[in-house]
């Protein structure tokens, strides 16, 4: 080994050599297999750091099950249909300052050629060599000769067979559906398409159509049974209003709206034309009539209401809206007779139309007055809006002056009232963003109406009752999400699945429309495995419907896809057997944000188009990574590359921190700081490692073992069955601690105690339990432990737990030597002295025997003070101590009871002669502490100037110092 480790030359070399040995390569045999997928990345820029911790995830399961002995298969491609890269490929084109600005500095691409991505074509070609380079750079076990683009020619009658599929079985269908929608595209979007707004949902309010003479004033609201509690509406008077004329249905009426959402309304399935501005201040003061009710209400100003929000008019109900109640209350005081309003608002009356058993008759006043909220600008405010929301919808039902929906629980009224305001023509629907959304064209997306869309039947019940029963039979990591899957597709609805303009595959059946982004990327895991094939050579017209019928399905035979493709039955039936043999997916691993769109459309795909016996079996969700503090965009910063961390501290050093930096859904932050506090721990392994193969330390296991030996067997058992739990969890940051971290600190202990006859052992197995996270150094070093050139870490057995390593008594021995030497050194530390002697005492044996006898009935479940105070006492050797028993055992008890399993299983059946190991140690502590050391038990007569030795129990000497 190099006297230094230099990560750049270690990499490269063990890189070269997995790629010159196929390692990664596998093809079916007698193992059983493991088939790991990660989502593709799409190529509109450079893999980041969030791309980092989800691939390098992956691949450490991936090299975890090869170590395992499963025949593993880990591929790869890119994805790049659907608007991004052609937007980019304008934006660049038109040297956009932000675009050049971001993807210069940022995505570290030359200005020379960065100036030369002007085609969708190019940019997808730069990319993805710059992809794969970046993957290859950070030791991703990776077999590339499967990867492909989704542009491919041949991948396109992949996807066109599959939609003919879905579509002769009824699943996708042609109709009008609010959709995501880019005006300035004019397509829908999807959530690759989008650069604000990622989690944005399509919310259905009800519009409720106040009258003013011949005008209607629609207000939007997700909740249409408090219109019986309408006081007034609100206006403000500084957003622009307009009158516009709507036809719906063959029905004509007027609406006055804010000219914001005049421009929504146009997107939907309404004749809309505009007629004339209207001032603002003309509408505030006049008395509208409540459809519902017939109520005559007013209309107040506010400054709160958004013209970008629903209609911009917006009903008021105070005495169940907190914001209302407070607004309401500021105008009292008000001077409003500019806008003609001279009656005394304190006069309005609040309507109370909800029970619920938390509050009285004005739920919004009590919240207000139990949180002390000043008024409508009060943080608080909105946490009591929470809390009188939550409470009614839980557990409230509507009041006699409801009508007819009197006693109907509010959780289950809307649907309802909804259709019968409809029915009465004072309702519609009107489809709205759960928060805005900008496409990254840059352009504020709307909620549209399309009619004649292609649209996947998600809403079907049959498919979502497959796609549960999938849900309930695969292992969800972590388990906490399978409730969350549960939800989403419970929501899940009819999805745009077509757009006109993009990269992408045509609908077979419509070429009029290309297949949208996440559509046809659902089942392609089946496509690594045949694209194999298919990049020997294979074109697209062979690759036609019988085909994928056969090597997918089983349908027709073999002969018929013979005939029908012209490729020989041999490599048709060889595609079918790598089918067979590797499909389905064994894990599929992402990121959190693919789980209401990507990871969901897989599922449903997948229990659409194959037997259950294909279907996925696993799916794991990871966290995000922000950078320093700050969420990273690929297109507006911060961002680090994979390829700039790696090149600034090396693959390991990067793979290392990032798993090390949070556990499964939690979100990971990047600091600089934090890297190179993990650089200095590889550094040290690299080391360690070499100081110990050049000492000449040769394998140990065979030889006589010291207690110290045995202990250091028995620690690393620990943490070998730790490391191999929390890898079948997923668990990467644990996983790290247990392999490394807790495993460093072992060893330096034993050290430490002098030992060394097993370092050469421990090497062997660290290094192969590391091997997963850092592979790279973990090649050099085992090549270094005299392993052969073939014989490489990557593919040698992964360490397993064996209990017979376990001793119980070492560990125990251990851990009284480092119980006692922290005692010590705090006793040293407290007095600041120096000693000319240390006196130990062990405990006396009726402590001992009463300390067995609790662990024992812990073990058993039935430790109990007085049962073990009785049944101590019951012995007549335990008499004389009659006193000091029951005080020992209120004192020991509830340290027993508070010990984890891992404890608790070292002290089974403890018998530990304790005065024979500290005296077996006088020589190390002697050492440590320069200066004589005696030990005696604290039941022998004894130098005891003192009296210390009455305080010595189990496992904690007594110590005097002199």
């Amino acid at each position: 080994m190099e006297q230094d480790y230099i990560p750049c030359e270690i990499e490269r070399r063990w890189q070269k050599t997995w790629d010159d040995t196929k390692v990664f390569q596998p093809e079916p045999d007698e193992r059983e297999k493991f088939f790991i997928t990660i989502p593709y990345p799409y190529l509109n820029g450079n893999l980041h750091a969030g791309h980092t911790r989800t691939f390098t995830i992956g691949d450490v399961i991936a090299r975890y099950k090869r170590m395992q002995g499963y025949n593993v298969l880990f591929p790869m491609g890119f994805h790049v249909t659907g608007t991004p890269i052609v937007g980019l490929a304008e934006l660049i084109a038109n040297h956009d300052p932000q675009t050049m600005k971001v993807y210069s500095q940022l995505h570290g691409i030359p200005a020379d050629i960065l100036e030369t991505l002007v085609t969708p074509e190019k940019i997808v070609e730069y990319f993805s060599k710059e992809a794969e380079k970046a993957m290859r750079s950070i030791g991703y076990s990776i077999d590339w000769r499967r990867k492909f683009t989704t542009t491919d020619e041949t991948y396109k009658k992949f996807i066109e067979w599959q939609f003919n599929l879905l579509h002769e079985k009824g699943l996708i269908v042609k109709g009008s559906h609010p959709v995501k929608w880019c005006p300035h595209d004019n397509n829908p979007v999807e959530d690759h398409d989008i650069l604000y707004g990622e989690e944005a949902n399509i919310i259905d309010y009800t519009f409720v159509k106040f009258q003013y003479d011949g005008l209607v004033l629609p207000c939007a609201t997700l909740r249409p049974e408090t219109i019986f509690g309408v006081t007034n509406l609100w206006i403000n008077p500084d957003i622009e209003h307009v009158k516009i004329k709507v036809e719906k249905d063959e029905k004509t009426e007027f609406w006055v709206v804010s000219k914001e959402a005049y421009r929504k309304l146009t997107f939907t399935d309404r004749k809309v034309e505009f007629v004339d501005d209207v001032p603002s201040t003309s509408l505030i003061g006049i008395k509208v009539k409540n459809p519902l009710t017939g109520n005559d209400v007013i209309t107040l100003p506010a400054s709160f209401v958004r013209g970008d929000n629903g209609s911009g008019i917006v009903m008021s109900v105070p005495a169940h809206a907190p914001y209302d109640y407070l607004a309401l209350k500021d105008l009292y005081e008000r001077d409003l007779s500019q806008y003609g309003i001279k009656e005394d608002l304190s006069n309005i009356k609040l309507i109370s139309l909800i029970e619920v058993k938390e509050f009285g008759e004005y739920p919004a006043v009590e919240a207000v007055q139990q949180l002390g909220v000043k008024d409508q600008n009060d943080p608080k405010a909105e946490e009591a809006t929470k809390i009188v929301y939550r409470r009614e919808y839980h557990g409230g039902v509507l009041k006699e002056n409801t009508g007819k929906y009197a006693g109907i629980a509010v959780s289950k009224i809307k649907d309802v009232l909804t259709q019968d305001l409809i029915d009465q023509g004072i309702g519609e629907i009107f489809y709205e963003f759960s928060e805005p959304v900008v496409c990254r064209c840059g352009t504020p997306c709307v909620v549209n109406m399309v009619e004649g869309q292609w649209f996947l039947n998600y809403s079907n019940p049959q498919w979502k009752e497959k796609v549960y029963g999938c849900i309930e039979k695969m292992e969800i990591i972590p388990e906490e999400y399978r409730v969350e899957f549960n939800n989403k597709v419970d929501w899940l609805k009819d999805k745009a699945c077509a757009r006109k303009k993009g990269l992408g595959t045509h609908l077979p059946f419509d070429d009029q429309w290309l297949i949208e982004s996440l559509g046809d990327s659902t089942i392609y895991m089946t496509y690594y495995i045949t694209n194999k094939f298919f990049a020997r050579g294979i074109g697209p017209e062979h690759l036609t419907p019988q085909l994928f019928d056969y090597v997918l399905l089983g349908k027709g035979s073999l002969q018929q896809a013979a005939a029908a493709t012209g490729l020989e039955e041999q490599l048709i039936a060889q595609m079918k057997e790598d089918i067979d043999y590797w499909y389905p997916v064994d894990l599929r691993s992402s990121g959190k944000d693919l789980v209401p769109n990507h990871l969901l459309f897989f599922l449903f795909h997948h229990v659409a188009i194959f037997e259950e016996e294909k279907w996925p079996r696993a799916l794991a969700v990871n966290g995000f990574v922000s950078l320093e503090g700050q969420k990273m965009s690929k297109s507006k910063g911060p961002l680090l590359t994979l390829r700039n961390a790696v090149d600034e501290y090396g693959a390991d050093i990067s793979r290392m921190y990032i798993l090390s930096s949070a556990e499964q859904t939690q979100d990971a932050d990047w600091r600089n700081s934090g890297v190179e506090a993990a650089k200095k721990q590889v550094e040290r392994f690299y080391s360690f490692a070499r100081e110990i193969i050049e000492s000449g330390a040769v394998c140990g296991m065979c030889g006589e073992l010291k207690l110290i030996d045995r202990w250091m067997l028995s620690r690393l058992q620990h943490r070998i069955r730790e490391t191999n739990n929390d890898m079948r969890s997923l668990r990467t940051r644990s996983a790290l601690q247990n392999a490394f971290f807790l495993l460093l600190n072992d060893i330096k202990w034993y050290q430490k105690r002098g030992g060394s006859t097993l370092l050469y052992d421990m090497l062997d197995t660290w290094v192969r339990l590391m091997a997963p996270f850092t592979p790279h150094v973990c090649e050099e070093i085992w090549q270094a432990l005299g392993h052969g050139e073939n014989d490489i870490v990557s593919l040698a057995h992964y360490p397993i737990f064996d209990p017979k390593l376990l001793d119980n008594n070492a560990e125990l021995a251990e851990k009284l030597v480092d119980n006692t030497l922290e005692d010590i050194e705090e006793i040293l530390k407290v007095t600041k002295m120096t000693p000319q002697k240390i006196v130990l005492y062990t405990s006396a044996a009726w402590k001992t025997k009463t300390f067995q006898m609790a662990l024992k009935m812990q073990s058993e479940g039935t430790l109990n003070p007085g049962v073990l105070i009785k049944s101590l006492m019951a012995e007549p050797a335990n008499r004389a101590h009659g006193k000091e028993i029951p005080k020992f055992v209120q004192k020991i008890v509830p340290d027993i009871c508070s010990m984890k399993v891992e404890s608790l299983e070292m002290f089974d059946g403890y018998e530990l002669d304790e005065l024979a190991i500290l005296r077996e140690n006088q020589h190390f502590f002697e050492k440590e502490f320069n200066c004589t050391v005696e030990v005696y038990s604290a039941d022998e007569t004894c130098y005891d100037p003192e009296k210390k030795s009455r305080f010595a129990v189990p496992m904690r000497p007594a110590i005097y110092l002199e």
